[in-house]
């Protein structure tokens, strides 16, 4: 069945719009849902709505937020199988996947909901008899969440939960080609009894996205920006909200490092490169981009991930795959270009490049109605190549060797991502070195590149954020600003660093 979506505005649905199609990319000619894609004025009335909804949200005590944030995380937890189907679908997450991306949600909503009886302040002593100091953390107001499709549901929760839960109003564009997602998650939400306007759903295109949200940003009605998108997008939101004296929140792309030491387990160090280099066919912003191995164990690492690889099972993502397909056709044609960064001094090791088709098969699977493509490992990456330097979204990866540590981290470093980061090794002094030479916002020691705890910061330095952080209480410093408050009860005007009482040291006290 296909159903028919289009975005939700103060409780109520705005039906006109452009056509688009959401496909399932295992099956390119299955419509999942068809979408009515709003304009820029429509965004950015959206944004108007959140504006008068917050005040009165605002007044909800933290506490019942709290409860209200409760009820959601159930909701997802009693339609968790649905809504992972759903996802799998949609955009070819292998189910497995897609059941813990929405496990996300869940933990994300129960660490969350306690934290409308934690959003303290402080009370802070005065330099002044009689007088009193306190700070508060109070919402910022209306926040503009934009995100990628990749993780439809998870990643957008990690935005709206703690939004929410400090007294905002959130206007949500999620990608078009997981739109039925987005709207199924929506639903959730708003049978939780959000109040009409507190969360709006636009389904739009970049550009008009883009363009409604300048005019709200000018208008005044928008606070806070939160995106989760390519470096290249990140970089003129980053712009525009600069020019209005504001600070987004930018979850951005990685080309991600995995250092395997001399004396790494390099049966764990494969494992965790098969997940992280192909899981969710390699479209995850954690991704694996290149794996520097020591040359001691280069070759033996290289054959074991080589034959590993050949091992996988890739096809339906109903079933029990490593991968699935590429998101959409957009990721696909991108794909392939990325295939064009390979060069005659590169190796490719695992055999066959590009779509998986009855003419290119991949063994007897020959992704008949899906974009399926064939996984990538590439042995000689160069530091000035390419692909070395530049996020590939999907399911390739380069290999390179180093001789020392130093040398590790300065390969490790030099795509200027700052993401994720990953080292195997048995020795704690390795350990500890590379996570101080690392310029990642995460770092792994035996474990994969991928992967994400509610409770734990989430987030990137370089091409890959501006230092904000998701999830976890770090993330409350996104959706609240801190309000500091004087109360001077002395019945007089004391005056900060004037009138504070002096007493006297006798400086030429000696022993």
């Amino acid at each position: 069945m296909t159903g028919e979506i289009s975005s939700v505005i103060g409780g109520e649905q705005a039906a006109d719009g452009r056509e688009y199609d959401s496909i399932n990319p295992s099956r390119v000619d299955e419509v999942v849902a068809r979408v009515r894609l709003a304009d820029a004025e429509t965004f950015s009335s959206a944004c108007r709505t959140a504006a008068a909804a917050q005040r009165e949200w605002a007044r909800v005590p933290a506490p019942v937020r709290g409860r209200v944030i409760a009820s959601i995380g159930r909701l997802v937890e009693a339609n968790a199988e649905y809504l992972a189907r759903l996802v799998t679908r949609e955009i070819g997450k292998p189910y497995a996947e897609a059941l813990g991306e929405v496990r996300e949600i869940v933990d994300t909503c129960d660490f969350f909901l306690g934290e409308g009886r934690r959003l303290y302040g402080q009370t802070v002593p005065s330099e002044m008899p009689d007088k009193n100091l306190f700070t508060f953390r109070v919402p910022v107001g209306v926040a503009a969440v934009i995100t990628a499709g990749n993780f439809p549901v998870a990643v957008p929760s990690w935005y709206l939960v703690p939004a929410l839960l400090a007294g905002n109003a959130v206007v949500w564009k999620p990608a078009e080609y997981a739109a039925a997602s987005a709207e199924a998650m929506y639903r959730l939400f708003a049978a939780s009894g959000l109040p009409d306007g507190v969360l709006n759903l636009v389904f739009a295109d970049g550009a008009a996205a883009f363009e409604g949200l300048e005019a709200a940003l000018g208008e005044g009605t928008v606070h806070k920006v939160g995106f989760t998108g390519s470096t290249e997008v990140g970089r003129r939101i980053g712009e525009l909200c600069g020019r209005h004296l504001q600070s987004p929140c930018l979850e951005l792309g990685g080309k991600n490092p995995m250092v395997v030491a001399a004396d790494a387990d390099l049966d764990l160090a494969v494992e965790g490169a098969l997940f992280s280099g192909f899981g969710t066919a390699g479209q995850r912003c954690t991704s694996l981009g290149t794996a520097i191995v020591h040359e001691s164990v280069h070759d033996e690492f290289l054959g074991r991930l080589t034959r590993a690889l050949a091992a996988a099972e890739i096809g339906d993502p109903a079933g029990d795959v490593l991968c699935g397909p590429l998101l959409d056709h957009r990721f696909a044609s991108r794909y392939e270009e990325y295939l064009g960064w390979i060069q005659p001094h590169h190796k490719v090791v695992s055999g066959a490049t590009g779509r998986i088709t009855a003419g290119n098969p991949r063994g007897d699977f020959t992704g008949e109605g899906g974009l399926y493509y064939h996984p990538v490992i590439v042995d000689g990456v160069r530091p000035d190549d390419r692909l070395f330097l530049e996020e590939t979204f999907g399911p390739i990866i380069g290999v390179t060797s180093f001789s020392t540590l130093e040398e590790a981290l300065e390969l490790a470093n030099r795509p200027g991502y700052g993401l994720s980061s990953s080292v195997y090794t048995t020795d704690p002094a390795t350990a500890f070195r590379f996570r101080e030479g690392i310029g990642a916002g995460m770092v792994s020691v035996n474990n994969s590149t991928s992967g994400a705890e509610a409770h734990l910061p989430f987030g990137g330095n370089g091409k890959s954020g501006n230092g904000s952080r998701q999830s976890g209480m770090w993330v409350l410093d996104q959706f609240t600003r801190w309000q500091a408050m004087n109360w001077d009860h002395s019945g007089r005007l004391q005056k900060a660093q004037m009138d504070v009482a002096d007493i006297v040291p006798d400086v030429n006290f000696r022993l």
